[in-house]
């Protein structure tokens, strides 16, 4: 199902093509909507019957709403997308902006008259919607066969506890992105190599760095401890800060720690898109920064990295889903059946790819010219095949605290890893327990 591409990085490539998932570039972003007289009448017209007068939506119309916070020129293309294929089926799919989606459906999730019929957001957020009931399996309402050319990666994402609950839309990873006009020779493809480019490029006292990161953020730290075997916390909700494996990673990225800034996300980005810093370890949202820095930006998929273990960094993926309300579904299930099944389609992964540079959950979406010559995108879907889907179980919720605590007790403070991992894992497991 999965394509494996080998990225050669050289070229030049606009910076259109490097828009991040969901933002708008000068170049490669979504075109501008139509303003002006002309757009007022081509509205008019298309909404006005032979009269002049509106048309009335049919009796049996069905329109499924569904909320975001997403960038509403994206998520409007993707609904236009949806109702092309639908118009002759009468159901109109509609995005509704709101803001903490999360939060939003933790409180009308069970408010059939005020909550939506789907939602769209990011698929960590599964374990504590699918333990309070307020969603119906999307498995129930699309056919298996319907779903075949959607990543696996994105599927293990959408699932909880064996069951189907959402629907993949499209995914993001971490990635190694560097200045092609600072960074000198090639990248490297083993991770010993980069610090030995890292010490030879870093000059702390001039404030000029080969590589930043985020280093004691858990989730920028993830593509080392995954890439050594260790977890944050495992399917069963055990955590594992102290595991041989994280613990031995986390000892790893402390020698690059030391080489560059002090992590926070102003710091690093700052420094990358002034021109201080070479390369970022970072992901898409990164890139309308990058490009009103007018920087040459280079993409190479972490994965590309091998560890000295023999394996190589395994970044976490963020993945879109679309989830339904079992409201929703007990009143409209024929028409969110067909909404599902029109989102499979590769057709949106590539409007989004094409539009907004997202990287699709559809694995055909890559076999379109214009998507299989992005360079991001394909750097995304490389890692796609090793990637770990972030936790969707609810304890990962209070595990994001521990894990930065401890990677900055020994990235900050320089406290003995061993040490500080017992110590955190202690407070992991009573966080747990709390929650529980």
């Amino acid at each position: 199902m999965k394509k494996k591409i080998s990225l050669l990085l050289t070229g030049i490539l606009t910076l259109g093509l490097l828009s991040g998932c969901g933002s708008q570039g000068a170049e490669g972003g979504a075109p501008a909507a139509d303003t002006g007289t002309d757009a007022a009448q081509n509205t008019a017209a298309a909404d006005a019957g032979t009269d002049g007068q509106p048309e009335e939506p049919s009796a049996d119309a069905v329109e499924i709403v569904a909320w975001h916070d997403n960038d509403e020129a994206m998520m409007n293309a993707l609904a236009d997308v949806v109702n092309e294929k639908l118009k002759g089926d009468n159901i109109t799919l509609r995005f509704e902006k709101k803001s903490d989606v999360s939060g939003q459906i933790r409180l009308y999730g069970t408010d059939a008259a005020n909550g939506p019929d789907m939602y769209l957001f990011a698929h960590d957020s599964l374990g504590g919607f699918a333990e309070m009931g307020i969603l119906e399996p999307v498995g129930n309402l699309i056919a298996a066969d319907k779903e075949t050319d959607l990543l696996p990666m994105t599927i293990e994402a959408a699932s909880y506890k064996g069951e189907q609950y959402l629907m993949p839309v499209y995914y993001e990873t971490l990635l190694f992105m560097y200045n092609k006009d600072l960074w000198e020779g090639e990248v490297p493809s083993t991770t010993e190599e980069l610090y030995e480019y890292m010490t030879a490029h870093t000059d702390e006292n001039a404030g000029t760095y080969a590589l930043v990161n985020q280093h004691s953020n858990s989730y920028n730290v993830a593509p080392f401890i995954n890439g050594f075997g260790g977890y944050i916390i495992d399917a069963e909700g055990n955590p594992g800060l102290d595991a041989q494996a994280t613990v031995e990673a986390i000892r790893y990225n402390q020698k690059f720690a030391k080489l560059q800034a002090d992590g926070d996300y102003n710091t690093v980005t700052a420094l990358f898109n002034e021109g201080k810093a070479a390369a970022i370890i970072g992901g898409p949202w990164l890139v309308s920064g990058i490009q009103e820095a007018g920087i040459n930006l280079g993409i190479k998929s972490l994965c590309d990295f091998e560890l000295p273990n023999g394996g190589v960094m395994v970044p976490y993926s963020g993945v879109q889903c679309l989830g339904v309300l079992k409201y929703a579904a007990e009143s409209k299930g024929e028409a969110l059946t067909k909404v599902l099944e029109a989102l499979a389609e590769p057709e949106v992964g590539v409007t989004l790819a094409k539009g907004f540079n997202c990287a699709p959950a559809n694995s055909k979406a890559y076999e379109d010219a214009e998507v299989a010559s992005n360079e991001m995108i394909l750097a995304m879907e490389k890692s796609a095949e090793k990637a770990v889907p972030m936790s969707n179980i609810p304890e990962m919720s209070v595990m994001w605290g521990p894990a930065e605590s401890l990677l900055a007790a020994v990235n900050k403070s320089g406290e003995d890893v061993e040490a500080a991992a017992a110590k955190y894992q202690e407070e992991a497991l009573q966080a747990i327990k709390d929650m529980q």
